[in-house]
């Protein structure tokens, strides 16, 4: 194949390759669209929407298997990491609380976002509050990522190994603040 035969592909195709992508890796493959989006071989209008679409259906599907597989699921593999049906609980009811707070930051740091998308459906939150405010966050952060694809395309490695290393740093953050918070929490308890 010819890069000329490439391109003709992903001009043809692209949308379709791009929407199961976005499904596993939506930032990385926004990036990557942002740059096909310059390059003329995709139109920037309609990757966005595929790009948000394909990225709300893998959310709702990982708040539907939190939802729907809370016992059967969830719990072996939690268990694995120390999560008792005690502490499981707990963190449930502290995502009652601030479980529009959580899926918004869970969402925006892309880390955590797995497990945030998880305990909303394990918290049983409702599901047009999780799809109103997961849009609400899915729409920036799309919008971002496929700038950084637009503007700096011909990076594009260098920026989804950046993206893993502020995802990183930005939930290792979290970790702090959340220590933290737990830490003077329980001194003023006492």
């Amino acid at each position: 194949m010819t890069e000329a035969d490439v391109g003709a592909l992903i001009r043809d195709y692209g949308l379709l390759i791009i929407a199961p992508l976005a499904l596993l890796e939506g930032p990385v493959v926004s990036v990557v669209s942002g740059y096909l989006a310059k390059a003329g071989l995709v139109p920037l209008h309609w990757v966005f929407g595929v790009l948000v679409v394909a990225d709300l259906a893998g959310d709702l599907l990982m708040y539907w298997i939190g939802r729907r597989g809370r016992a059967g699921l969830a719990l072996p593999w939690l268990a694995r990491f120390g999560v008792t049906r005690r502490r499981l609980a707990t963190a449930l009811r502290a995502f009652r609380r601030n479980g529009g707070r959580l899926l918004v930051l869970g969402k925006l740091t892309h880390s955590a976002g797995f497990a945030v998308l998880l305990a909303a459906g394990m918290a049983r939150m409702p599901v047009m509050r999780f799809l109103v405010l997961n849009t609400l966050a899915t729409l920036p952060k799309t919008a971002v990522c496929l700038a950084i694809g637009w503007w700096f395309g011909a990076v594009t490695d260098r920026v989804g190994n950046g993206l893993i290393g502020g995802a990183l740093l930005v939930l290792f953050c979290i970790f702090v603040l959340a220590m933290f918070h737990v830490t003077s929490r329980s001194e003023r308890d006492k």
